[in-house]
């Protein structure tokens, strides 16, 4: 996965980052996004051999660091789940009018994060729901003046690659199942 893709994930410059109201999950995407940014300086070291974050994640998986919690392995693992996570709301939201945002954020949970997560963050989760914003108004906020069910099936099937792709690469260097520490 090149670089630039991971900086669009969690630059809050008017991407998706910035019209989430969901903080457990953007801060998430932030964290991750960040923990994996300041990997430019190793890209500047040597350009060729770094072309890609698996290039790193294969150096740390070598070195036996990729399972470290400040690790660019780790922070690729949790951006792309995080990403996941939002992927499947926005699906959510789309096929089924009918959900409140809890039953469309709850479902994303299930299927792509809830597995990954101990008691407490599937505590948290729970809690969070009870903040949940209405759809409506969710919707509306993050169309702006847009149509909204075009942007969010545009970037469904356009986002939805890299993750495979990631999790593909993840599962070859046996790293795509590792659960939260």
């Amino acid at each position: 996965m090149p670089l630039s893709i991971c900086r669009a994930t969690g630059d809050g410059d008017g991407g998706l980052n910035t019209h989430s109201n969901y903080t457990g999950v953007n801060g998430n995407a932030d964290g991750n996004g960040t923990r994996i940014l300041p990997l430019g300086a190793v890209y500047g070291l040597d350009p060729s051999k770094y072309e890609h974050l698996y290039s790193m994640v294969q150096e740390e998986v070598q070195n036996k660091t990729a399972k470290g919690p400040s690790s660019c392995t780790n922070g690729l693992l949790w951006l792309t789940r995080a990403m996941d996570f939002l992927v499947e709301l926005f699906r959510n939201l789309l096929e089924h009018a009918d959900w409140t945002m809890t039953q469309a954020c709850t479902d994303s949970y299930t299927k792509t994060l809830k597995k990954f997560h101990g008691w407490l963050a599937s505590s948290s989760f729970t809690v969070a729901m009870k903040l949940a914003p209405n759809r409506d108004k969710f919707m509306e906020v993050i169309s702006g003046t847009c149509d909204i069910n075009a942007d969010i099936e545009k970037f469904c099937t356009t986002f939805s690659p890299f993750l495979k792709a990631n999790h593909e690469f993840l599962a070859s260097v046996g790293l795509d199942d590792m659960k939260a520490s």
